[in-house]
């Protein structure tokens, strides 16, 4: 029988609301180890932005590994690729780290077997995607940021004597 760690992870309250959350992970991840006969020897849940690894459990999972190798788990996993990261660097590096300790990561989700040459463009795939659309999210605020601006409207936190606000067309003031 095959020992996994899960790892459950969202960064948003608007992630939980919209069948992120990680109960619901956590549930299909144990539902599928069930069905495929993977005993679960922890479940680890992280409340933090994958934009890096310098997630608080990822890094204590990450020193318990180095320090501990008879940890005797064969996986780790979550149940798609942008819960284990959205920052591709980041994410490859933390495949090798965990390859090399014997331990394969794994998409429930989107499986992919990465010792098979072609499923490594899948998995550029996977791990390109979620950084792509923070990049876009992250510009379309700067622009959105900066029409606000022109238009005239106050995009930040009210100077002291003043209150933030919203005029009759629902725009910020």
């Amino acid at each position: 029988m095959s020992r996994a760690i899960l790892y459950v992870r969202v960064s948003t309250d608007e992630q939980a609301e919209k069948g992120y959350s990680q109960r619901d992970q956590e549930e299909r991840l144990r539902n599928w180890c069930k069905y495929n006969s993977v005993e679960v020897v922890e479940v680890i849940l992280e409340d933090h932005s994958a934009k890096t690894s310098l997630r608080p459990k990822w890094q204590m999972l990450l020193t318990r590994l180095r320090e501990n190798k008879r940890l005797r788990i064969d996986q780790i996993l979550f149940t798609k690729w942008d819960r284990f990261s959205r920052n591709a660097g980041d994410a490859y590096q933390m495949i090798n780290v965990l390859r090399k300790a014997g331990i394969e990561p794994q998409a429930i989700e989107q499986p992919l077997d990465i010792r098979i040459p072609e499923n490594k463009i899948m998995l550029a795939f996977y791990l390109a995607a979620p950084e792509v659309e923070n990049d876009r999210r992250a510009l379309n605020v700067f622009h959105d940021t900066r029409r606000a601006k022109k238009e005239g409207r106050w995009v930040a936190t009210a100077p002291i004597g003043y209150r933030n606000a919203r005029s009759f067309d629902g725009k910020k003031n």
